[in-house]
C-alpha cells in the first residue's frame, strides 16, 4: 500500500483544522505540525499551539510543535527587511511558504517518514496528463484562492503536497464543517495581517527590528521639481496617494523612489500605468525553460485580477508585455504567471516601464 502518512502544518485556526479532519476521514495517517516562528506574532502565540493541539486530540492524531524561529528570522524576516532597505515591497508570506512549510517543513516530514506535506490554502495538485508532470492550480475558492502566494515552492514537491479545502467555494463551508464536528475553532476569526506584525504597523516594526530609521529628504516630480519633504522612504509605496503633505491642482501619486537622493517621485495617476516589466528570481513549475515568446495571464498582486500578457524568457529573468497597461506595479511584489487555472511559474517584480 502507498505510504499515505502527511505531516499537516496546523496554525490553530478552522483552515488547518478542518484540513486535519478531512485527510484523517479519507484514511490519511495524519501528524499535526505547528512551527514555532516567531514569538507573539499572530500564528506563533500560546493559544494558537493550544487550539492546534485541542484540534488534534479531539480528532485523534498526534501533534507536535517545532521552533524555527531562527530560520524565519533568516529566511522570512531579514528578506522583509531588506526589502524595503531597497525600496521594495514584499511579500513575506511568498518567502514562508518557500522556506518554512514547503522547505524545512517537507525535511521534517520526511524525518518522520512521511510521503506528504499537507496545509490549509486554497489550492489544488494534481498530475496533468497534457504536461506529463504534476501541477500546482488554483482552487474552487475563487476570490480566496492562494495559489498566487504558492508560485516560488519547489516544483519537485508539488506531487507530495495536499491541499484538503482545493475543491470548497467557500470559507463558510468550513466553518460548517468545523461546527457539524464539535471543532472548538469553528468561529476562529481569519488572521488578516503579516504574521509577525499582527498590530499592522509595519513602519514601527522596521524601525525597531533593522537599522532602518526616519531620514527626512524631498519629494520631487518626474521634472525633479521639489514638491515637499517626506519621513523616510520606506514609508511609501507606489501607488500611495494620502499622507504625501503636498498639495497639487490634480492628484499626485507616488511613482517610485530615487534611492541615491533620498527622493520620493510622484506624478499623475496616469503615469503609473506600465506596459513592460522584468521579473527576477523566477521559479517555473510547469516548464523547464520558456524558450519562445508565450501567452498567459499573469497576477502581480494578490488581490489582484490576471490580466493578458506575453512573457519572454531572457537568460535567468523574464520580461513581461501586458496588452494593457497596469497599475502600480510595484518592485519586490510577485509576477505570477497562469495558463488557465495552472500556475506556470512566478518571479520577483524587479522594474516597470
Amino acid at each position: 500500500m502507498k505510504n499515505k502518512k502527511v505531516l499537516l502544518g496546523m496554525s490553530g485556526g478552522v483552515d488547518s483544522s478542518v484540513s486535519a479532519l478531512l485527510l484523517k476521514q479519507q484514511g490519511y495517517e495524519v501528524i499535526g505540525a505547528t512551527l514555532e516562528l516567531f514569538a507573539g506574532s499572530s500564528c506563533c502565540n500560546i493559544s494558537t499551539y493550544i487550539d492546534a493541539k485541542n484540534v488534534c486530540n479531539s480528532i485523534g492524531i498526534p501533534h507536535f510543535t517545532y521552533d524555527y524561529k531562527g530560520e524565519f528570522k533568516k529566511y522570512v524576516i531579514d528578506d522583509f527587511i531588506n526589502c524595503y532597505a531597497n525600496c521594495k515591497t514584499p511579500n513575506p508570506c511568498i518567502e514562508c511558504n518557500k522556506y518554512m512549510k514547503f522547505g524545512i517543513m517537507y525535511e521534517k516530514a520526511k524525518e518522520l517518514g512521511c510521503n506528504y506535506i499537507a496545509t490549509g490554502h486554497y489550492a489544488k495538485t494534481e498530475y496533468s496528463e497534457k504536461y506529463g508532470r504534476w501541477v500546482l492550480k488554483k482552487s474552487n475558492a475563487g476570490k480566496k484562492d492562494q495559489s498566487y502566494v504558492l508560485w516560488n515552492i519547489p516544483k519537485d514537491l508539488i506531487e507530495h503536497v495536499l491541499f484538503p479545502l482545493s475543491d470548497f467555494e467557500s470559507k463558510d463551508e468550513i466553518r460548517q464543517i468545523a461546527k457539524e464536528n464539535n471543532l472548538k475553532v469553528a468561529n476562529k476569526p481569519d488572521s488578516e495581517d503579516i504574521c509577525f506584525i499582527p498590530d499592522g504597523n509595519y513602519k514601527k516594526f522596521l524601525e525597531n527590528n533593522s537599522d532602518i530609521k526616519p531620514k527626512p529628504g524631498n519629494i520631487v516630480n518626474t521634472e525633479g521639481e521639489v514638491l515637499g519633504k517626506h519621513t523616510g522612504l520606506y514609508n511609501y509605496t507606489i501607488g500611495q496617494r494620502k499622507g504625501l503633505g503636498i498639495s497639487n491642482k490634480v492628484p499626485l501619486f507616488v511613482l517610485g523612489f530615487n534611492s541615491d537622493k533620498n527622493e520620493v517621485i510622484v506624478g499623475e495617476e496616469n503615469e503609473l500605468y506600465k506596459t513592460k516589466v522584468l521579473v527576477s528570481d523566477i521559479n517555473l513549475l510547469l516548464v523547464d525553460k520558456i524558450d519562445k515568446p508565450l501567452e498567459v495571464e499573469v497576477k502581480t498582486r494578490y488581490s489582484s485580477k490576471v490580466a493578458k500578457a506575453t512573457i519572454v524568457q531572457i537568460a535567468d529573468k523574464i520580461e513581461i508585455t501586458f496588452e494593457e497597461p497596469q497599475r502600480a506595479i510595484t518592485p519586490g511584489q510577485s509576477a505570477v504567471f497562469y495558463i488557465g487555472d495552472i500556475v506556470l511559474g512566478g518571479g520577483k517584480i524587479e522594474e516597470a516601464n
